[in-house]
C-alpha cells in the first residue's frame, strides 16, 4: 500500500482528539466521535478474532458506551469518586488499508494514571477502524489490546 501522508496526518490528529478528550474527561464530546453503531471493545485475548463470542473486558456498543459514561460521571461507584489523572501517548501510527470509505489504523499507546498508589502504566496496541464523516472521521470500531489484559485489571476507572 502506497503511503498516504495526508491521510495518515488526518487520522493521527483525529485519534489525538479522541485520547486528548478521555485525558479531560470530555465524555459527551467523546461520545460523539462514534458511530451509533461502532464498538469499543478490550479484549482478554489478542488472538481473539470473534469478540463477541470471546471473554472481553469490555465489548461495547453505543447502549453499553453511554452507560460507561453515566457511571464514571455520576459518582456513585466506589471507584470512580476519586476520578484519577490519566495521561495518554500514541507513536507508531500505521495505515493498514483504506477500503470502501474504512481506514483501519493500528498504533502503540500507554496510559499514565495517576492514584493513591502511585503511577501506573498500561501500554497497549490500538487498533481503529475510521470511516469518512465530511472532513473528519467517526470511530466504527476500537479495539484495545492491553499488555495486562489476560491479568487483573485493578479498580479501573476509565476508558482505554
Amino acid at each position: 500500500m502506497k503511503l498516504d501522508t495526508q491521510l495518515l496526518a488526518d487520522v493521527t490528529a483525529f485519534l489525538n482528539i479522541e485520547a486528548d478528550m478521555l485525558d479531560n474527561k470530555e465524555y459527551q464530546q467523546w461520545l460523539d466521535l462514534w458511530l451509533e453503531t461502532g464498538l469499543y471493545i478490550v479484549p482478554v485475548d489478542h488472538n481473539a478474532t470473534d469478540f463477541a463470542n470471546t471473554l472481553n473486558v469490555a465489548y461495547d456498543d453505543n447502549e453499553m458506551r453511554k452507560l460507561r459514561i453515566e457511571r464514571l460521571t455520576s459518582g456513585d461507584a466506589i471507584s470512580t469518586q476519586l476520578g484519577e489523572k490519566t495521561v495518554r501517548t500514541m507513536s507508531r501510527f500505521r495505515i493498514l488499508d483504506d477500503i470502501d470509505g474504512f481506514v483501519r489504523v493500528r498504533c502503540a499507546y500507554s496510559l499514565y494514571e495517576n492514584n493513591k498508589n502511585g503511577l501506573r502504566c498500561y501500554p497497549a496496541n490500538l487498533q481503529f477502524k475510521l470511516v469518512r464523516d465530511g472532513g473528519s472521521f467517526k470511530i466504527a470500531e476500537k479495539i484495545v489490546k492491553v499488555m495486562k489484559s489476560s491479568q487483573h485489571l485493578t479498580t479501573v476507572n476509565y476508558l482505554f
